[in-house]
């Protein structure tokens, strides 16, 4: 690939933990993943734009290694802690979380935008669930900015929105929170581990272009197909990420407008055609 060609970089590599993936195990010499992390590293900050971003997902016990690794060809800006519990496996606290290591390529010149959620509410009454002390007025209209621990974006849990062949699969919310942080429209994403294509369903709905890199030929074609469906998430200019008819993350700078933009509603008779 060429130098400086791409804007940010979102990795989610195999966790080293044995999985059975479709045509390859996830499975290696602790020290041979360690070398193969540094050298996929290195190719990635290659290709990363002067200005660009690097995220990489993984678990605690192997992002640790990885940030000494990363922290030789890229800034810190943050550990972003992905609150997504799991079971407790005995003789140890139970995992509660997945960690995304936030690098910048130039410390002081790459690209961020202050990315707001929504207030959360209580389930039957609707009632704000943080108490602003007599200060209310400090309340923003749509929501808070976003802090580095997300805890309200969840696991692919439903079979339906789940690929049956790979085992590891993100909810496509957390990329496109991270997408919003990161880049602007047209900009370009490189997942150098596509497998099912949430990174690229991310960008094709936020009108960002991708490029995908998966060694698995059927992973590809899962890929290719879950693509073609997906259309941007837009309304007017405004690019956002929504659930279940719900925006989960907006920028900062792009809310007045999408507060201000009237839905285009089609006429009922144009819907029945």
């Amino acid at each position: 690939m060429e130098a400086e060609s791409v804007d940010v970089v979102f990795a989610d590599p195999p966790f080293n933990l044995n999985k059975k993936y479709s045509s390859y195990k996830d499975k290696i010499g602790n020290e041979e993943y360690l070398r193969w992390t540094d050298e996929r590293i290195k190719g990635c900050i290659r290709v990363l734009k002067p200005n660009g971003s690097i995220f990489i997902y993984n678990i605690p016990k192997l992002l640790i290694p990885t940030a000494n690794i990363l922290g030789r060809y890229a800034s810190f800006r943050h550990w972003i802690a992905w609150d997504s519990p799991g079971r407790p496996l005995g003789r140890t606290l139970q995992p509660s979380h997945y960690g995304i290591l936030y690098y910048v390529k130039n410390a002081s010149d790459y690209k961020y935008n202050d990315v707001r959620a929504p207030h959360k509410t209580c389930r039957k009454c609707k009632a704000y669930l943080k108490d602003y002390g007599g200060k209310e007025y400090l309340r923003h209209s749509f929501g808070p900015l976003i802090g580095d621990v997300w805890d309200d974006i969840h696991k692919l849990r439903h079979r339906k929105r789940r690929i049956d062949t790979h085992p590891c699969q993100l909810p496509v919310h957390l990329v496109e929170r991270i997408l919003l942080i990161s880049t602007e429209p047209g900009d370009v994403v490189l997942d150098p581990f596509l497998g099912a294509g949430t990174t690229a369903i991310a960008a094709k709905r936020l009108g960002r272009r991708w490029m995908g890199i998966e060694i698995d030929s059927e992973y590809v074609g899962v890929a290719g197909d879950r693509v073609k469906e997906e259309e941007e998430t837009k309304k007017g200019n405004v690019f956002f990420s929504s659930f279940l008819k719900r925006v989960l993350s907006i920028r900062d700078k792009d809310i007045n407008e999408y507060e201000s933009t009237p839905v285009n509603r089609k006429p009922r008779s144009e819907v029945l055609v």
